[in-house]
């Protein structure tokens, strides 16, 4: 699985978690998913995508958005 799908999929996983977190513990979770959000549109803006770089570190496979 290429950086970019893994990328997609863990911010989808996160968002998704903290809606249900926030249902379940505290409203305040919404920050979280408010987080991976402004980090999503940065990265759109920028192609700076910290958790790319991470990815990248351990040795993921780069597509083409994310070098």
């Amino acid at each position: 699985m290429s950086i970019e799908r893994l990328v997609f999929a863990i911010a989808g996983a996160f968002v998704l978690l903290s809606v249900v977190l926030s249902q379940l513990h505290s409203v305040y979770w919404l920050w979280f998913t408010a987080f991976v959000g402004a980090n999503m549109l940065q990265a759109a803006f920028t192609g700076f995508c910290p958790l790319a770089k991470i990815l990248k570190a351990l040795g993921k496979q780069s597509g083409t958005a994310f070098n």
